[in-house]
């Protein structure tokens, strides 16, 4: 009895000796579901960091006439494979091919033969044309690999949501710790700011300034944290005003500790919690608001891979029912992945479960 007491106690001990990071980490893993869809995620956006060398038209690596080249990293005119042009080669170009795999010369295509922008000039069915062995997930109304943009459009939207989420979440900290610490009038001045700014048409300006500027992500980038930081601001603004008030924060003050050290090394460790839970759920909104965006036409370039413009192919072309089907697998289940991971974080820094 006394052993099992021993050892029961040395496990209490052991657990509150644990960081509060730890903690947190473990209940993470103890949320199966939250746990595996981070794994998921991760693995589906690191494969799609590597989409030049899984999707593309140009050859991993050239055996020609003994020498070996790197199609992928550099640009070769058609001149170095026996073609007559100084321009870049083409190496879907049956010649060209011809040349590349006879007489002992090799070509390796990427596991997908197929870029974002490549155009299968060999189908011998109308676009957009179902899936095939040349294209496992078919083309759209242009001919292009459904896969290769799929893939290119996953990543582009991870990396913008990604991207959206890092400047919302900054400038929302700041605001909202600047409202929350200081309060009174300054709480006041920014409240009525953002109660005006939040009334602004958001698509409205969208609309605009797609009128006027040569759509691109950096435009769009800058439109949408005009507005993406309000929310986040608001649970900032509270965990501060709470924290404001407490002992440890007026230990530091009559200590003479300056406002911003309290601001960065006190309070903001304690209000990140919010943060830090809301996180994944700002990543697939921002995801979202692009998809959403694309299909309307108010997104991206035509040209770059993108999932809203894949279901706007799908919407024009009712009967190419693989263009509307594969998009939604890839946003729903990178939705839901992400949603999978909220929950589990809320859970994990929920201080009732400590």
């Amino acid at each position: 009895m006394r052993n099992c007491s021993e050892q029961e106690r040395e496990k209490k001990v052991a657990v509150k000796k644990q960081t509060l990071a730890a903690r947190r980490w473990r209940g993470f893993r103890k949320n199966r579901r939250g746990y595996y869809s981070l794994l998921i995620f991760s693995l589906l956006f690191g494969v799609s960091l590597f989409a030049e060398v899984l999707s593309n038209d140009k050859p991993l690596l050239v055996k020609y006439q003994g020498e070996y080249y790197c199609p992928l990293f550099k640009v070769y005119p058609e001149t170095v494979f026996g073609g007559d042009f100084e321009t870049e080669t083409d190496y879907q170009d049956p010649y060209i091919l011809e040349k590349l795999t006879s007489d002992g010369n090799k070509v390796v295509f990427p596991l997908n033969p197929y870029d974002y922008t490549s155009i299968n000039l060999e189908l011998d069915r109308p676009v957009p044309s179902p899936p095939a062995k040349e294209n496992i997930l078919g083309t759209d109304d242009r001919g292009r690999d459904v896969l290769a943009r799929l893939l290119y459009g996953f990543r582009l939207s991870v990396l913008f949501g990604f991207a959206l989420t890092l400047i919302g979440t900054f400038v929302g900290i700041i605001a909202g710790a600047v409202q929350g610490y200081f309060g009174g009038r300054t709480d006041l001045f920014f409240q009525r700011f953002i109660e005006i700014w939040s009334s602004m048409p958001e698509l409205y300006l969208l609309i605009i300034f797609a009128s006027i500027f040569k759509p691109s992500i950096l435009l769009l980038l800058i439109l949408l944290s005009l507005f993406g930081w309000m929310g986040l601001s608001d649970y900032v603004r509270a965990e501060f005003l709470k924290g404001r008030n407490m002992e440890y924060v007026k230990a530091a003050k009559a200590l003479g500790v300056g406002n911003l050290t309290i601001m960065y090394r006190h309070l903001l460790p304690n209000g990140m919690t919010p943060v830090i839970t809301f996180l994944p759920f700002r990543i697939s909104s921002a995801i979202l608001s692009l998809t959403a965006l694309d299909f309307l036409g108010l997104g991206v370039p035509p040209t770059t891979p993108s999932l809203g413009e894949l279901l706007k192919q799908g919407k024009g072309n009712i009967e190419a029912w693989w263009l509307s089907l594969t998009t939604f697998i890839v946003l729903v289940g990178t939705l839901i992945l992400l949603i999978f991971i909220g929950e589990a974080l809320r859970e994990a820094f929920d201080p009732r479960r400590q």
